[in-house]
């Protein structure tokens, strides 16, 4: 019984005095949220905004946006509300001061005969590379 209790007692001493590791150096995990609706569908897009800014808070957020959503992204964009949600170019706009990333597929915006000139400031062209190395944590994934 001695013998176990001096084994726990070291464990114990040892254990508080390893070196804590910094919250600074653990890597934060990403979320990617794919977006592919507009202002057709609303609260799926407004959804999606939503939850991007809410996980932008704590984690690495990337949004890639195509076929209908890309129109969100526009300089002259129309302002989508719906229901509770705070609007489109709201929530775009605390996205990118969050330092979300904000992506749209390039062949998305060249089907609805637009270029990365059309964009809003702020916005990307999407690139392959970033959907990897975005976080140095886990990616996790939300499709609207």
């Amino acid at each position: 019984m001695k013998l176990q209790m001096l084994f726990l007692a070291m464990i114990s001493i040892a254990a508080f005095a390893a070196p804590c590791a910094n919250a600074d150096d653990t890597p934060r995990d990403g979320v990617f949220i794919h977006i592919s609706h507009g202002a057709e569908k609303p609260h799926r897009l407004l959804m999606a905004l939503n939850m991007a800014a809410l996980m932008a808070e704590d984690h690495d957020v990337l949004v890639y946006f195509d076929i209908k959503a890309v129109d969100v992204l526009l300089k002259d964009a129309a302002d989508v509300s719906f229901s509770h949600f705070p609007s489109s170019k709201a929530q775009i706009k605390v996205l990118l001061e969050k330092k979300a990333t904000l992506m749209a597929c390039p062949g998305c915006l060249k089907a609805r005969g637009k270029t990365k000139d059309d964009l809003a400031e702020g916005v990307q062209i999407a690139n392959k590379r970033k959907f990897f190395s975005f976080t140095k944590g886990r990616i996790i994934t939300l499709d609207y």
